[in-house]
């Protein structure tokens, strides 16, 4: 006898539009409206709703739970169970966009993004041979549960396994065997075609592949940790680089020198650019892929989670007809990501945009990216010269690598251009003393940079797993050596680590700002090369809040933990110590580079605790200066944000 779903949920089929129209959710004409665009586009007409602003989310599925009465859950908070899940096939799971979650004697729960799908529960009956129980969940929930329960570990073990058993009985040409482009059922492509998904549902951003003396190493970097899988077939690891060389146009003879490559694979339902770099090593080649999902798309300056005092200044800073901005912080820091929302949003028809980028990640329309290619002498210097004669308006350079680069930077922003780049280096006060460094007159560095940004990623606490703590004595301690002793009524939280989270107690991550807005004391201190005076002058600004800061903001909202904010501001802060003691110094890294020059004059330019916790983060947004300096001084004047023309400037 067939299984079907549970009598209550068999009623008259109904449509959703109707049902919004009738709960007077949406009007008709909206309704309409989203017809007419489901013939062009095929999607169901609650998705249609929900992307069109015309319906939120939740008020939806609370109505079609409400009507269906079926309970609406939140899937971050349920407690799911991996035996269970893999009763039902993956392939089960993505096509009819489903979950297992509870079992009984004679019913499943399953969770649905599309309680109205009759034929999904009647599939996922059929094949469990239970009756079906509904629940209607977030779809972009359920999506992204997906990908962290099915995840491919097991299989990527057992095709490994299944490849070193050829490699060890058969004759054969390995590179032969790594080539085969014709089957998708050789060990090699299977293998490799598994890793990826697994990379990609994980949403790792890079993949190592690492032979060992005797055994096969596969490791993700998600959400900036890398999660390690080890295998006993070392012998695959050849296999694989073949394959990827292959895939690469790499020279497949070549295994004594370094190579890099490139290619393009589409991998559930997704295209994905895949830099790759080779390196050999004492036990065979060691191979690394970074992942750029083209299909993703650019995050906009509103999507990078920017404080909104923050993301107003920086607005108006990059609307600035010239001058330079730095973006800067460690590799992985998501540096190129916010350039490139500051260039979505300048990317309009009146702007011409030119890239300097080494590599290029993300196309962008209408803007005219260049690759660096040092085999030809390419460089970030060549391509900014031959940029200059193209009528820009605004010039992205990749890094401020070295003196020639900074040197025709600076004179591109002194000439009617906006010029934005980045810098390695910890904070935004080193910054404006490393540029001023690099060989280039301070006077010139002085006139032409107009913002810093500096910034770091931390890891955020699982929702699903988030439990409150009391910090430990070490934390307690690095607390106190920051100004903040440790408060009863401040709480904090971390994850405890679950099945959503990969028991790691982080989901996702989030970007961690500090801006510095060069004033007249500023540049005069920098024209002068006067480290001590550029601390004072930076500290004493109203808007500026730094990293460390921002950092624990974010752990006493419960965003993050604190183990976290100690692991990304430790460099900021571990040089603050031998100068002042426990008192809080208010910009650690600004500090180490002041004290390297004078060590004598650090601790003297320490703010008080009482300073230094002021977030300042509620400040009314002011007029920017407009920084044209005249050759008596650097004079500047406010700049008057409700006059268009001071906008629309263009001197080049």
């Amino acid at each position: 006898m067939t299984q079907t779903t549970a009598a209550g949920s068999r009623q008259q089929k109904i449509r959703l539009g109707d049902l919004l129209v009738e709960k007077e959710v949406i009007t008709e004409g909206q309704l309409k409206l989203a017809l007419g665009e489901q013939k062009n586009s095929g999607k169901k007409i609650g998705r249609l709703l929900v992307d069109m602003g015309m319906v939120a989310e939740d008020r939806m599925l609370h109505v079609l739970a409400g009507h269906l009465q079926i309970p609406f859950l939140d899937l971050r908070r349920f407690n799911l169970n991996s035996e269970l899940i893999n009763k039902l096939p993956e392939s089960h799971a993505r096509r009819y966009r489903c979950l297992l979650l509870a079992e009984r004697e004679d019913s499943v729960q399953l969770a649905m993004s599309d309680p109205l799908d009759l034929m999904a529960q009647d599939e996922v009956a059929r094949t469990l041979g239970k009756t079906v129980e509904p629940a209607i969940v977030r779809e972009s929930e359920l999506l992204a549960t997906l990908d962290q329960v099915y995840r491919k570990s097991g299989e990527i073990a057992s095709l490994a396994g299944e490849l070193e058993t050829e490699l060890r009985e058969s004759d054969f040409d390995l590179a032969q065997l790594a080539g085969e482009t014709d089957t998708k059922d050789a060990p090699v492509v299977r293998l490799l075609q598994t890793i990826l998904e697994d990379a990609v549902q994980a949403g790792a951003s890079d993949i190592h592949i690492e032979p060992d003396e005797t055994t096969l190493r596969v490791r993700l970097r998600v959400d900036g940790m890398l999660q390690e899988q080890v295998m006993k077939e070392k012998r695959a690891a050849n296999a694989l680089v073949l394959r990827l060389k292959i895939m690469s146009n790499l020279d497949i003879s070549e295994k004594r020198m370094p190579q890099d490559g490139r290619f393009n694979i589409r991998i559930l339902d997704k295209s994905i650019d895949i830099r790759l770099s080779t390196m050999p090593t004492q036990y065979g080649e060691s191979v690394v892929m970074r992942l750029l999902d083209q299909t993703a798309g650019i995050l906009s300056l509103n999507g990078l989670g920017m404080p909104p005092s923050v993301l107003e200044r920086f607005r108006l800073q990059i609307e600035r007809p010239h001058g330079m901005i730095l973006v800067t912080g460690p590799t992985g820091s998501g540096k190129t990501t916010t350039l490139y929302a500051a260039l979505t949003e300048l990317n309009k028809a009146h702007r011409k945009i030119i890239t300097a980028e080494d590599p290029i990640e993300y196309r962008l329309p209408r803007i005219q990216q260049v690759q660096v290619n040092p085999k030809i002498e390419l460089d970030f210097a060549r391509i900014l010269r031959s940029a200059l004669r193209q009528d820009p308006d605004v010039i992205l350079v990749g890094e401020m690598r070295d003196q020639e680069t900074v040197s025709v930077g600076v004179r591109a922003a002194l000439t009617g251009h906006m010029v934005l780049s980045t810098l390695h280096t910890n904070d935004a006060i080193s910054s404006a003393m490393r540029l001023a460094d690099m060989g280039v007159e301070p006077h010139l560095v002085a006139s032409s940079l107009r913002a810093i940004v500096a910034q770091r990623l931390v890891r955020r606490i699982c929702d699903n797993c988030s439990q409150p703590y009391t910090p430990d004595n070490r934390q307690r301690i690095w607390l106190s050596h920051l100004g903040h002793e440790p408060d009863e009524e401040v709480q904090y939280f971390r994850g405890q680590g679950c099945y959503q989270c990969n028991n790691t107690g982080y989901r996702g991550r989030i970007g961690v700002y500090e801006l510095l807005e060069l004033d007249d004391n500023m540049l005069f201190a920098l024209r002068d090369q006067d480290p001590n005076r550029f601390v004072e002058a930076a500290n004493r600004s109203p808007y500026f809040v730094n990293m460390t800061e921002r950092a624990l903001e974010y752990a006493r909202e419960g965003i993050t933990d604190l183990t976290e904010v100690f692991r990304i501001t430790a460099d900021l802060e571990d040089r603050d110590f031998g100068l002042a003691g426990s008192q809080k110094v208010r910009h650690g890294g600004a500090a180490g580079h002041q004290a390297a020059r004078n060590a004598s004059m650090a601790a003297s330019t320490a703010p008080s605790s009482e300073q230094a916790a002021d977030p300042k983060q509620d400040q009314p947004v002011e007029p920017l200066p407009s920084q044209d300096f005249q050759d008596s001084g650097l004079s500047l004047q406010p700049l008057d944000l409700d006059d268009d023309s001071s906008q629309g400037e263009d001197n080049h």
